[in-house]
């Protein structure tokens, strides 16, 4: 379902991707890309806002309205699960580290 704040932001990255990138993403790597690719030409920074739109878009259907953050590259995680970039820490490691 195609809600008035969808038709706005693609509004918004017609006449200046940039923006829209900000309104998805913040103050992140991904508005700097797009900055970056809007002065290397207008129609990759047209490209990259709207693929950060259909990827929003997914995200909202997949988790729900409001349900969901933003963590980087087009990527998000519903609201209140842990983070599964990172590596897990073993507690049964060995920590004699070249011993026999």
């Amino acid at each position: 379902m195609v809600r008035t704040s969808d038709v706005v932001l693609v509004l918004v990255a017609i006449l200046c991707p940039p923006v829209a990138a900000a309104f998805l993403t913040g103050c992140s790597c991904d508005l700097l890309i797009n900055i970056l690719l809007t002065i290397l030409g207008y129609l990759p920074g047209h490209i990259h806002a709207f693929w950060l739109i259909y990827k929003n878009a997914q995200a909202e259907e997949r988790y729900g309205a409001n349900n969901y953050r933003y963590c980087g590259n087009g990527e998000y995680a519903p609201i209140g699960h842990a983070d599964h970039t990172h590596v897990p820490h073993h507690t049964n490691a060995a920590t004699h580290y070249g011993t026999a």
